[in-house]
């Protein structure tokens, strides 16, 4: 069974009516595995996220990565998409459940910045907890994941039920 969901911003950019499903689903896992292509060809990385609203309502993924990475020099591009899954590990088959998707990375910067900043101490306190690791990553970049396109995956409610979201 596959249901096809269109937001407020079905065809759109806002996203804003995202399903309550899909941000549940975000909110309940921490790593993302981004796909990119650069000058060398495709590769994937995995990073923790904390999954969060921007400013127009549209969900978001907030990631820190330096700028000197791989990943982030290829996400710094203009106009460079990226797909996307999350999931656990470790899951059995008959209740797997995750998401894939699709969207387009930017780096953060100023209120922005701070805005997802709180997101992502929020969902990772330990990092507030450690001046180490604070000031490490305080300065290293924060990147906001704006998905356009997600599929839910939840064979706990029959195998191979997908649901789609657009944008």
């Amino acid at each position: 069974m596959e249901e096809t969901h269109g937001g407020e911003g079905a065809g759109g950019t806002d996203g804003a009516g995202c399903p309550a499903t899909f941000r549940r689903a975000l909110d309940g896992h921490t790593t993302v595995t981004l796909a990119y292509a650069d000058e060398d060809g495709p590769q994937a990385c995995a990073v923790l996220y904390a999954a969060g609203t921007a400013a127009d309502g549209a969900p978001a993924l907030y990631f820190v990565t330096a700028d000197t990475t791989r990943h982030g020099r290829a996400l710094a591009r203009p106009g460079a998409r990226v797909a996307f899954t999350v999931q656990r590990d470790g899951q059995e088959w008959s209740a797997l459940t995750g998401l894939q998707g699709r969207g387009r990375c930017r780096r953060l910067s100023g209120a922005e910045r701070a805005a997802g900043w709180r997101v992502y101490t929020a969902r990772f306190p330990f990092v507030e907890g450690s001046d180490r690791l604070r000031a490490a990553l305080e300065r290293t970049a924060l990147w906001e994941l704006r998905p356009d396109w997600l599929r839910l995956i939840d064979n706990g409610r029959g195998f191979g039920h997908k649901e789609e979201w657009r944008a």
